[in-house]
Order: C-alpha cells, then structure tokens, then sequence
C-alpha cells in the first residue's frame, strides 16, 4: 500500500510504503530516485507488515520493485501503473 501526503508549502510529498509478504524476514524498496543499487530497509511491526516513511520530490516519478528476503521482486498492487522493464517483467510506478 502507498500513502501520499501533499503538503502546500513545501516541495515533497511524503510518500508511507506498507508491505505484507508471507514469510518476511526483510522487505526493501529498490529503484526510488533511479536508484537500483541502494536499497531503502522497511521495519517489520509487530502485526508481521513493513513499512517505511519518505519525502520524495513533487513533480516526480519513480519505478520501483519491492525486494522480499532478499530474493523474491515483487511490485506494488496498488501503483500509479507499471513500466516494462529491461528484464522482461514489469516496475511498479510511483506518480507524485
């Protein structure tokens, strides 16, 4: 699940990240800001979820894949839309 929070004075949105998966040990967020190399690290809460709070840029535009135990890609169900990837498969696609 993604949250979007606009505020009218500034120039971010804060974006909340939330993630379910069966058997998480570790879920990350992979390719915000064109970044696929740098990983941002979700907490685990105690209802077994993961989320992570960022200020990203308004105007912006971000694909992303959520990274499960460090193996398994999976996308946001609920994105903006999805873009193909250089893999043959699909990134989730973030709108601000």
């Amino acid at each position: 699940m993604v949250q979007k929070t606009y505020f009218k004075t500034k120039d971010y949105c804060k974006v909340k990240f939330t993630m379910n998966a069966d058997n998480a040990e570790t879920i990350e967020i992979l390719g915000l800001n064109s970044d696929w190399e740098k990983s941002v690290v979700m907490s685990k809460k105690k209802d077994g979820s993961f989320s992570c709070e960022l200020s990203l840029p308004k105007g912006s535009q971000h694909q992303f894949k959520y990274r499960v135990n460090e193996t398994l890609w999976i996308n946001e169900p609920e994105a903006d839309s999805t873009q193909p990837n250089e893999f043959g498969g699909l990134n989730s696609v973030l709108v601000l």
